[in-house]
């Protein structure tokens, strides 16, 4: 193992054990140094490797520091779509996010994976409507909500408008005859960019929590893919998990 490696261990053994807590500065440079038996540079680069997975952060005159942590926050998907007077959610938790801004609606090609989900060549040109969502008291954003929609069903159609009236795109789509739309859903993990980093205030190292939401007609037609991102270390996904026929106790 590189020199730098072990110290990095050591040193996330100790932030993981609690022996530096959050809020807490690390010993200095040469403190480490003689601790370790290894040069500057060594202790250097294990402290970046730290900081990067998100476990520390340089403070200016400050030393560095174990990093505050939000406490994570529980989604728990029901599998279940609802409906109040703005049209549909699905999750109880996510009720009370609201458009902090208006949605940015363009062009552009579709990245890779929504592709495959929307059943075309990755590149091909989609509708794309971007919106951040979050507190509407604090302005606090907690989610980035995309959705990407086949050029042929948006073009020149209220689909394709900032604001697309009560009910948003899903009701726009079933009254252009699609009803009733059905759903079904994925969560995965991913590196944020830089842009998604800045809008959601991630920490270097914080993955993002992706819940990827395709629609489909009445007759399977894919109608639409939402990629919605989350701090995937403010939130995590539950799922209640009730006991099938098959699964009964054998007492």
């Amino acid at each position: 193992m590189a020199r730098w490696h072990a110290v990095a261990a050591s040193l996330r053994e100790a932030i993981l054990n609690g022996t530096y807590r959050p809020g807490d500065t690390i010993p200095k440079e040469e403190e480490l140094e003689k601790l370790h038996g290894v040069s500057r540079s060594t202790i250097r680069r294990a402290v970046a490797q730290l900081s990067a997975e998100g476990l520390l952060t340089p403070v200016r005159r400050g030393g560095t520091k174990v990093r505050e942590r939000h406490e994570r926050n529980r989604i728990t998907r029901a599998r279940t779509v609802y409906r109040d007077e703005r049209g549909y959610y699905f999750d109880p938790a996510a009720r009370p996010w609201t458009a902090l801004r208006p949605p940015v609606v363009r062009w552009g090609p579709a990245p890779h994976d929504i592709a495959h989900s929307l059943g075309i060549e990755p590149g091909t040109e989609v509708l794309i409507r971007d919106r951040v969502m979050g507190d509407p008291q604090t302005g606090d954003p907690v989610q980035l909500a995309t959705s990407y929609l086949p050029a042929d069903l948006a073009r020149n159609t209220v689909l394709a408008e900032v604001d697309t009236g009560p009910g948003g795109i899903y009701d726009r789509l079933e009254e252009a005859g699609h009803a009733p739309l059905q759903w079904s859903e994925v969560v995965v993990a991913s590196a944020p960019s830089e842009s998604e980093a800045t809008s959601l205030k991630l920490a270097p190292g914080v993955p993002l929590l992706r819940l990827i939401r395709t629609t489909r007609s009445a007759d399977g037609q894919i109608l639409e893919v939402n990629d919605c991102r989350m701090s995937g270390e403010r939130w995590e996904i539950g799922y209640d998990l009730p006991r099938s026929h098959g699964a009964e106790s054998g007492r």
